[in-house]
């Protein structure tokens, strides 16, 4: 029976690197010291398995990539995920582990919300009619990998045809990727709980395809005339399957959100001001600045 004071949380880490050895011990004994707090540790993403067990939150060690891999493995039984940042730049995993001990009273006290980010689903279909499905957060990329070709990839949506496109490579991302290799590529910012899709070409050979925006509720097909030796379909930038003849893929909104906790008053916009450097002034006009005044 659960006890509605207690905090029921989950934990689980990336599996390499000296910040997770200092740091996991160090966050596990802060959280077994709390009175109200029943917690279950979990090894990798790969390990964790909650089974019919309820949390109120699964906290995630490691950066961005390390929530991907947790929340594809959470599966149909997805749980808000709060991130504490071991990585680098960290959209998705906004504290850091002094951070996360300074604020964790206010988790206990429930002052913090539960965003729901869209997710989907991609089938790769064979031409004999096999198929593969896998969840995703981030970005479906279809790359042209060794072949150092231009790839002639056609796109419909909702069963019509939209344009064929020749480039490098072309992503279909969420707005929860779209700061990721969709910015990279050109790509424009999304607010992360908007319901659409990016469609951003890679270094597109024609000057007039440029990034296009839809909703989340259609289906986005790709098939490629010709398949180059080489050319890849990349899910998240974790799974990777060698394209071949025939092949058909579809990308759609998933049956599951991403459910992600965060504190009140962190907001998306913050995020890109510090994650980002999005302060809308080179460090050249701040000096200019200060020397005026």
């Amino acid at each position: 029976m659960r006890n509605p004071t207690k905090l029921y949380l989950a934990l689980t880490s990336r599996s390499d690197g000296d910040a997770v050895d200092s740091i996991r011990p160090a966050i596990i004994e802060f959280l077994r010291n709390q009175a109200d707090v029943e917690l279950d540790v979990f090894g990798t993403p790969d390990e964790l398995d909650i089974g019919d067990k309820h949390f109120d939150i699964v906290i995630v060690l490691g950066g961005d990539g390390t929530i991907l891999r947790t929340c594809r493995q959470l599966g149909a039984k997805q749980r808000p995920i709060l991130g504490v940042n071991l990585g680098r730049l960290g959209f998705l995993a906004d504290l850091s582990p002094d951070e996360f001990q300074v604020m964790f009273p206010r988790f206990l006290a429930r002052d913090y919300q539960v965003i729901d980010h869209l997710m989907f689903e991609c089938r790769l279909i064979r031409e004999d009619g096999t198929e593969q499905r896998h969840l995703g957060l981030n970005e479906v990329s279809v790359l042209t990998g060794s072949a150092l070709r231009i790839l002639h990839i056609r796109l419909a949506i909702n069963g019509e045809i939209v344009t064929t496109y020749r480039c490098d490579g072309l992503i279909i991302s969420t707005p929860v990727g779209s700061t990721a290799h969709s910015l990279a590529a050109g790509g424009p910012l999304l607010r992360q709980d908007l319901q659409a899709f990016v469609i951003t070409p890679i270094c597109p050979h024609t000057l007039t395809n440029r990034p296009l925006v839809d909703r989340a509720d259609c289906v986005y097909t790709l098939t490629l005339p010709e398949v180059p030796h080489g050319a890849t379909l990349v899910i998240d930038g974790q799974i990777k399957e060698r394209l071949q003849e025939g092949d058909r893929i579809e990308i759609r909104r998933a049956d599951v959100s991403f459910q992600l906790a965060r504190l009140l008053d962190h907001s998306y916009y913050d995020t890109l001001h510090r994650k980002l450097g999005w302060g809308g002034q080179t460090v050249y006009e701040k000096r200019s600045n200060l020397k005026g005044s």
